[in-house]
């Protein structure tokens, strides 16, 4: 378990972590959201002793980790994959980490075969592909088998076959009780992975939830209805209480009422149904909702820069110039 207590931390000016509080348990893969520059990375360091907060408190079981003896046996981390010496071989960087936690040899092989690096352990790291890299830090974050595992950008560079396998193994970490912290910005892959959101923006606490609690609360839920007896089912949704709106196209969408309690109003008033499909918002929009106000980096949509004009605009040569035109333009 990892427990954060008003956690702060100033950079001159700069408030880049402001009050945290919260509890990461274990059991579930915890979700770590933020927009760019809302201070994750700086909170996950000094979650590892690497920065030292200006304010508050972080326990790793209960303890400090920079009182932790071996602390790679209590908490793996994978912040970044670069993070290790180039000449070394895969198997010399991981012999280093047993050795210098304690940890025993054999483990060294046990991981490497657990991401798939077994037939590349004798190259040196600086030969490795950007997904091989992050397969090392991940062995690097298993090698202590430690209880509580965090994970910053954990797919960056593998392929499907790497992304499905990381989903799966963290999932799986999860399942035999450990605590799992991971930081993506691919919303895709964390509905797929959390079972639990923490949100930040701007250094504060947005929101500590369920995944399935984070996307109701900050995304609207409505049932898509089609219907050839239009009116009729107007009337009778409005009888029973629920909020109908027209989309267009024919389409009509209600609020306030469950697909289940739709479909059975139907078919009591004998109305037919060509459509009876309940809607939720994705967890990208939900996550964009809570976070408008919290982005620090704004991008413009504006028509971008270097496009030439279409072909129909492009300015033409008078005909009576010919291939004076064309040469001067050489």
């Amino acid at each position: 378990m990892i427990e954060l207590e008003g956690l702060t931390k100033r950079y001159g000016e700069k408030l880049a972590v402001n009050n945290l509080t919260f509890t990461v348990r274990p059991g579930m893969v915890t979700g770590f959201l933020g927009p760019n520059g809302a201070g994750k990375s700086t909170t996950m360091r000094m979650m590892l002793g690497l920065d030292r907060p200006t304010a508050g408190d972080v326990r790793i079981d209960g303890q400090h980790y920079d009182r932790l003896k071996d602390p790679l046996k209590y908490i793996g981390a994978l912040l970044d994959a670069k993070a290790m010496h180039g000449g070394r071989s895969a198997r010399n960087h991981l012999l280093c980490l047993a050795q210098s936690n304690g940890i025993p040899s054999r483990r060294v092989a046990e991981v490497l075969d657990t991401v798939g690096l077994t037939a590349v352990a004798r190259k040196k790291a600086k030969g490795f592909s950007l997904g091989m890299g992050q397969r090392l830090g991940i062995a690097g974050a298993l090698l202590g088998d430690p209880r509580i595992l965090m994970f910053d950008e954990p797919v960056n560079g593998l392929d499907p076959e790497g992304i499905h396998w990381i989903r799966n193994l963290m999932k799986s970490l999860a399942a035999q009780g450990r605590t799992v912290f991971v930081s993506s910005h691919l919303m895709s892959e964390m509905a797929l992975t959390a079972d639990h959101l923490v949100v930040i923006g701007q250094g504060r606490l947005l929101a500590d939830t369920s995944m399935a609690d984070f996307i109701a609360q900050n995304s609207r839920s409505y049932v898509r209805i089609r219907t050839p007896q239009r009116e009729r089912l107007l009337d009778v949704l409005h009888l029973a209480g629920i909020t109908v709106v027209e989309s267009g196209s024919g389409v009509l969408e209600a609020d306030g009422g469950r697909a289940e309690q739709i479909g059975e109003l139907a078919a009591q008033h004998q109305i037919v149904l060509h459509e009876l499909s309940p809607q939720q918002a994705s967890l990208e929009e939900a996550f964009m909702q809570l976070t408008a106000g919290s982005v620090e980096y704004h991008a413009h949509t504006d028509a971008p820069y270097d496009v030439p004009p279409p072909a129909a605009q492009q300015p033409q040569p008078p005909q009576q110039w010919g291939d004076d035109w064309n040469r001067s333009r050489r």
